[in-house]
């Protein structure tokens, strides 16, 4: 233990080991400036720091992290996401009180020194070693720049932060030779700016206009005395004197700052004691932060754009360069949404399925021709909550992208793309086939891509029902979504062929692995995402022509500068006349099959209802020639299960299918994106038809099973006559949306 002299002061020994510990720091710093190559406190020794002339000569300033805009397709506010709430505002645009202000209580001879403030330097030296302590440091308003400066440039990173703050001699002074580089190259005024830009001031508020925001609610240029010598005290502890959780506090350092501004006569003592009598007032405003403050229900379409920034090559060729640009942010990115689209989504997505229930909806709509994404809404909300039922998992899209692993086994929705592999193949609408409800085939019956058989296994095929058996053509088939019908019309268009189509209208996007080649693909049993299979029915809208999806329209940097942004990339997956069929076939499904419930009266629409094994998913995905919609319903979390038996929205279903509940929301989303717009028309063709079955006397010896020589409708004529096969009884469900009780309760493929 140190001896203490009989007064129980310190020895003179003790007073001058203490006065070099506590000013050490500093004394290392004048030396620096004094002796640059000298060694004779140690500057150039090994761990302490490399000689003052090796130190970097160009100091890089950081652009100021800041938040990005995010806009619609309109240019109307979606949502404001960054890292740090900052908004940089140029030196006429702060308050000049606040500018006195900081410079009064942080560096008061700011505009009289240098880089170093030597007086405040010997200053800081005599008060520290009369305290024992550090009582009083000695850092310029230009150096506490430059290390702010180092922490931002740090970002969020613990090891780099912990860096840019240590309390070593060599940071110490690297610190001040960046800091006599900034005094030459920018000037006061433009430091004062930067500083004020940089500084943080608590409550996530980085910069004095987004604390001024978030203290006051108004514009760091219109801040009176008092709330500028209140936002200049902040600066030295933002926790300690948050005016928020200690107005006391507050109220006591913002007095220490008016009164400082009198000492440097920046303000009248009158004038400091009328400020300092008067309360604090402040006018909270909460920061809004995150795709969680997207409006309309868009937060899983705001989080898809900034997935979109951070995965592809066009906004930096790694991850890493592609983060750094997300959390810069000061980027206004202008993306694809429509507003009245989203609000139509966002209706829809609630309209029928409550948030608190056990299965969850997705709805999703895309333009035909551009690939742009008009809309994402989900019954689940978005966000963190679970006890509010929040998500953050976007059902419409894939893994990459924030949704689920491969998306959801789409069903009777994929027979449209067996039924354009047909046609391509040469195939007529016309093919018929006689089928029992139920058949058996082999898997080596069906060719894989390579030539080889798709198995050896038998694989069983059922309709939905028992009475869905006799003979169909195309168009019925896809009406009525036979499921006997399309194995056998995948095996002859042939399953590669099959596959092939399904790629190249964008089924394999997203899913993260290659369509398994297995024959049950025609009904469904493969997953994909909502996303991409609106994107596939565009394609038919678009008359054969497949367009990727894209989120973003426009992006401007902070500076103005516009940045490249994913395009589109359009190819032709089939003939104009193949999409234009099915068109008019799928016109028959909405008409008057299984998806009469979601038809549209008042403009040429077309469509698909589907469910899977188990109804553990159903599906509508339908169109018109300027909007695609996409609307699936399951079970998002859990076991994934099965839709029998169900209050769903508050109604009961004793079985889900694609027209009865996916249909109806698709109906509301269509009709609230596409209200009073124009009405196009799919290009009319003629689909041929098979001939309807004569009596069996008047047949002759014509089978059965074989296909019936077709006939042309006149143009435009492509419904299905009400029984277009006479002697085949008809159930009042046959053109049912699965809601009835017959045939197989476990079935599905609709």
């Amino acid at each position: 233990m140190a001896k203490k002299r009989s007064g129980g002061g310190l020895t003179g020994t003790q007073q001058a080991a203490k006065f070099l510990g506590v000013s050490v720091l500093s004394g290392a710093v004048l030396a620096g400036i004094a002796l640059p190559a000298a060694g004779a406190l140690g500057l150039a020794a090994k761990g302490t720091v490399e000689g003052f002339d090796e130190i970097p000569s160009n100091l890089k300033t950081p652009p100021l992290s800041q938040r990005t805009t995010i806009l619609d397709a309109e240019g109307g506010l979606l949502a404001t996401v960054y890292s740090r709430d900052r908004k940089v505002v140029p030196l006429d645009k702060i308050s000049p009180y606040m500018q006195k202000a900081i410079v009064a209580i942080e560096d008061g001879r700011f505009y009289e020194h240098g880089a170093i403030d030597l007086k405040g330097v010997l200053r800081a030296i005599n008060r520290n070693a009369q305290s024992g302590g550090v009582a009083q440091g000695a850092s310029t308003l230009t150096q506490q720049y430059v290390k702010n400066v180092f922490v931002e440039e740090a970002g969020d990173d613990p090891e780099k932060v912990a860096q840019a703050t240590q309390q070593t001699i060599g940071r110490k002074v690297r610190e001040l030779k960046f800091a006599i580089q900034v005094e030459e190259e920018l000037g006061k005024k433009k430091i004062l700016e930067n500083y004020l830009n940089i500084t943080f001031f608590g409550q996530q508020a980085y910069g004095i206009e987004a604390a001024s925001q978030r203290y006051f609610s108004k514009p760091a240029a219109k801040l009176d005395l008092g709330e500028a010598a209140m936002m200049a005290g902040l600066v030295q502890s933002p926790s300690r004197y948050d005016p928020i959780n200690d107005i006391q506090e507050a109220t006591k350092r913002r007095n220490v700052v008016l009164q400082r501004m009198a000492d440097v006569k920046d303000i009248s003592q009158a004038e400091a004691d009328k400020a300092k009598a008067a309360p604090l007032k402040l006018k909270v405003k909460t920061p809004k932060n995150g795709c969680i403050t997207a409006v309309d229900g868009a937060g899983f379409f705001c989080d898809y754009v900034r997935k979109t920034i951070l995965s592809n090559p066009v906004f930096g060729k790694t991850a890493e360069e592609r983060q750094k640009l997300w959390n810069l942010g000061g980027l206004t990115v202008k993306t694809t949404l429509s507003p009245k689209a989203q609000a139509a989504a966002n209706e829809a997505s609630v309209a029928k399925v409550n948030k608190d229930d056990g299965v969850a909806t997705a709805v999703v709509q895309v333009q035909p021709g551009t690939g742009k994404i008009l809309s994402m809404g989900q019954s689940r909300p978005y966000g963190l909550d679970q006890k509010q039922h929040q998500t953050t998992l976007n059902l419409a899209v894939g893994s990459k992208m924030g949704g689920t692993t491969y998306g959801f086994p789409v069903g009777s929705t994929f027979k449209p793309i067996t039924a354009a592999a047909a046609l391509e193949k040469g195939l007529s609408p016309a093919q018929s086939f006689d089928t029992p409800w139920k058949i058996s085939m082999r898997e080596n019956e069906f060719t894989r891509c390579d030539g080889k058989p798709a198995g050896y296994a038998e694989w069983p095929v059922q309709n939905e029902l028992k009475s869905e058996k006799g003979a169909y053509d195309m168009t019925s088939a896809l009406g009525k979504s036979i499921n006997t019908y399309f194995a056998k019309l995948e095996q002859m268009a042939g399953l590669c062929e099959t596959l092939t189509m399904a790629k190249k209208v964008g089924y394999e996007r997203e899913l993260g692995k290659s369509i398994a080649q297995s024959p049950s693909a025609t009904l469904g049993s493969l997953e994909s995402t909502p996303l991409d299979m609106a994107n596939v029915y565009a394609t038919f809208a678009n008359r054969g022509i497949y367009c990727t999806p894209v989120a973003i329209e426009s992006i401007r940097a902070a500076n103005g500068d516009k940045l490249n942004v994913p395009q589109t990339k359009c190819t032709r997956a089939m003939s104009d006349r193949t999409a234009d069929t099915i068109n008019q076939m799928l016109k028959g499904v909405v008409e008057d099959g299984t998806g009469t419930r979601a038809g549209l009266t008042d403009r040429d629409n077309a469509g698909k209802t589907g469910t899977t094994e188990g109804r553990k998913d159903a599906w509508f995905v339908g169109y018109t020639p300027s909007l695609s919609t996409a609307v699936w319903v399951g079970d998002d979390v859990g076991k994934r299960d099965e839709m029998f038996d169900i209050t769903i929205g508050g109604v009961y279903y004793d079985k889900v299918c694609g027209g009865c509940l996916p249909g109806p929301i698709w109906r509301i989303a269509m009709t609230g994106a596409l209200d009073d717009s124009d009405r196009p028309r799919f290009t009319p063709i003629s689909v041929p038809r098979a001939e309807k079955p004569k009596d069996k006397e008047k047949e002759g010896d014509e089978g059965p099973n074989k296909p019936r020589k077709p006939r042309d409708n006149k143009p435009g004529d492509t419904k299905p006559p009400t029984n277009p096969f006479p002697g085949i009884t008809i159930p009042p469900d046959m053109f049912g949306d699965g809601d009835g009780n017959n045939g197989n309760r476990r079935g599905g493929n609709r």
